[in-house]
């Protein structure tokens, strides 16, 4: 049974269950929607991420969310944490905020709505320094909400990631202190 791991005014964030992979291939991934993320999953991958979170949250406590609209019951978003795996990356380890919207609900402001929950979650709770966000610079939409959230563009951590086109790399990152976040709140 997923647990409830926090709420906000519009949404409720558990913990993923195996359940829940089904869900996330029917309604998260569209090709609008994994656009910026190399396009639809297969159902064997999403179950892979899913058990991939499940095994972060019990060790960590912390991992990827399913967010479920209160007035629906429905999920609308997956939003969460892990730790930059990326082997390309510059900053193996650091705490990673990320999410997805599902498409019908885009510019309703859940994505705002979830990402400020779990950044209050990852300083507030699991201590992080600081977390960043990765994007490609193609997928305005999101280093757009980067920016409203009050992180910083880090171009010293931007990479190439040669799993995407050309179009979607460089990959760019974005972060935000503790103190920056704090100061904001």
């Amino acid at each position: 049974m997923p647990d409830i791991v926090l709420e906000t005014e519009r949404l409720v964030l558990r913990t993923i269950c195996e359940a829940d992979a089904a869900e996330q291939f029917r309604l998260l991934n569209s090709p609008p929607v994994m656009h910026h993320l190399g396009g639809p999953k297969e159902l064997h991958e999403i179950e892979a991420r899913h058990a991939k979170a499940m095994a972060l949250h019990a060790s960590d406590g912390f991992s990827f969310l399913m967010a479920i609209e209160k007035a629906s019951g429905e999920l609308v978003a997956h939003c969460g944490l892990k730790r930059v795996d990326n082997e390309h990356a510059k900053n193996p380890g650091d705490m990673e905020i990320g999410w997805l919207v599902r498409e019908d609900r885009w510019r309703r402001g859940y994505a705002r709505e979830a990402v400020e929950a779990v950044l209050d979650w990852a300083f507030t709770r699991h201590d992080a320094p600081h977390v960043v966000a990765l994007t490609s610079m193609a997928n305005e939409a999101s280093w757009r909400l980067m920016e409203k959230l009050g992180m910083r563009r880090r171009a010293d951590l931007d990479f190439e990631d040669p799993r995407f086109p050309p179009e979607e790399n460089p990959t760019i990152l974005y972060s935000l202190s503790r103190e920056e976040w704090r100061a904001r709140s």
